[in-house]
């Protein structure tokens, strides 16, 4: 029986060891794609508690602790912070098989030195333990990004943001970890939704212009870009939950068209048809992807969630509670969108991410058909112009990331791969890289003890390396000198 979360935890073969201790386990961490806040990085933000640190806005922790049948006071409700992390405690032993498990214990030995088991039995030293290490001048936000070894954060950023804080640590020498803006558009995108007038009313604020039309949106859009850029931006989410929304059968000029029409109505307070709505996102995402292509950004399209399933709780809570799930997805539409944007010479390079394990295949095959680069790059040295993105919430466990990890070698180059992003709101999470580098270095190390790849460890190592770290600052262009 192996010991629990020992040195060689996740390591599954002799190769594995091998890769993960003199090569993986110390190369830096590029995290291209989180929720932390720039402004709570640039003011060095202490936490109280655990539970402040741990479970403040964690609707993973949140579904698990519901899934265990507590009650919502001490998940998100008016209990105290120690009963909420007594009631975090109690379930955790309820969680086997859980990354949860997994990440919890491994933050708690990473951080705090902690090699203890998660129990009702040891809430109480685990509470003053880190309630006296959180005390530290090293346990902000700042000295945790620092010791976990980060060279690089892309946060998530609205168009209408101000950006302030990325430039107050653009300009701070004291911190060493670059920490960038990423343009995430979405609301822009929403024209079906209350909030959108109000929130192009924000724009227009921000940028000083009058937006009365999609080609003042465009315009004003075009400009936060160039503004994201100059602060060293060189990626743009798109959340586009359930279904990528692309209507191919209209030219430019046609979507751009309707789209000024819809957008019209919509600042009057109309309701807009789906029809139209779907030829202004088309418009849209045509135009900026346009731009992200001349500046060399790279496009992440996250698609397949259902959100808010729970509309009695979503009534109580709002968004990001704990209440998506898995949802359709249609690749078609997805690929009508590529082969557009490729048509007319716009697509960026691009990461697509699904939620739906079962849709590995279908996007490790499309992005096949779009890898290509110019007739001036020669040699092997150019990333995949299309990735598929790394396992994704829901996924990002062992099953999910290795399965996505073997299903982009059975279908592409899993060499060229850009590895492991966090995706989170809290600081504490760089320990999923960790996670993230033990499966790899398993699964490529379990390649070479079944003979199907030689026992070559200086490709292994670079393999891996890349795969950690190297792949992804060369295919953003990030620049860590």
């Amino acid at each position: 029986m192996k010991e629990f979360l020992s040195d060689d935890f996740l390591l599954e073969n002799d190769v594995a060891e091998v890769l993960y201790h003199n090569y993986a386990e110390n190369m830096p961490i590029i995290d291209y794609h989180c929720h932390v806040s720039a402004a709570e990085i640039y003011e060095d933000k202490k936490y109280e508690n655990i539970t402040e640190l741990w479970l403040g806005g964690d609707h993973y922790k949140w579904r698990a602790m519901r899934s265990c049948g507590l009650n919502e006071r001490v998940i998100t409700g008016d209990a105290s912070d120690y009963e909420k992390f007594e009631a975090f405690c109690a379930a955790i032993p309820q969680l086997i098989g859980n990354p949860l498990y997994h990440w919890s214990h491994l933050e708690l030995k990473r951080y705090f030195g902690y090699d203890g088991i998660i129990s009702p039995a040891t809430c109480k030293e685990i509470w003053d333990l880190t309630k006296e290490k959180l005390a530290r001048p090293d346990m902000g936000a700042r000295g945790i990004i620092e010791r976990s070894n980060v060279a690089l954060i892309c946060t998530t950023d609205d168009p209408a943001d101000s950006l302030e804080y990325h430039i107050k640590l653009r300009e701070d020498a004291s911190f060493k970890t670059k920490v960038l803006p990423a343009f995430r558009p979405d609301n822009a995108m929403k024209i079906q939704k209350d909030t959108f007038r109000d929130y192009i009313a924000r724009l227009s604020d921000v940028c000083g212009i009058n937006i009365t039309d999609f080609v003042t949106l465009c315009d004003v859009l075009v400009s936060r870009i160039a503004y994201f850029d100059a602060l060293g931006c060189r990626t743009a989410d798109h959340g586009m939950d359930y279904e990528v929304l692309f209507d191919n059968s209209l030219s430019i000029s046609q979507a751009v068209s309707i789209a000024d029409i819809s957008f019209k109505r919509a600042m009057s307070g109309d309701k807009i048809p789906d029809d139209m709505a779907l030829a202004y996102r088309s418009a849209l995402i045509r135009v900026l992807a346009h731009e992200y292509t001349k500046l060399g950004w790279v496009m992440q399209i996250h698609a397949g969630v259902m959100r808010n399933r729970n509309s009695v709780m979503f009534s109580k809570l709002g968004a990001d509670s704990g209440y998506d799930t898995i949802g359709s997805f249609s690749i078609r539409s997805l690929a009508d969108m590529l082969d557009a944007l490729n048509v007319e010479g716009s697509l960026p390079k691009t990461v697509l991410y699904s939620i739906d394990p079962t849709d590995n295949a279908a996007l490790a095959t499309l992005i096949g058909c779009f890898q290509y680069t110019s007739d001036e790059c020669e040699g092997l040295n150019n990333p995949m112009k299309i990735q598929h993105g790394s396992a994704w919430w829901f996924n990002d466990n062992k099953n999910g990331m290795k399965a996505q990890l073997e299903n982009l070698a059975n279908l592409s180059s899993l060499a060229k791969f850009i590895g492991m992003l966090t995706d989170s709101r809290s600081f504490l999470s760089y320990t999923r890289h960790e996670y993230f580098r033990r499966i790899l270095c398993s699964v490529i190390g379990g390649y070479v003890e079944r003979g199907e790849y030689p026992l070559d460890i200086d490709t292994l190592a670079q393999m891996v390396c890349d795969i950690c770290y190297n792949n992804a600052k060369d295919y953003f262009g990030f620049n860590l000198t």
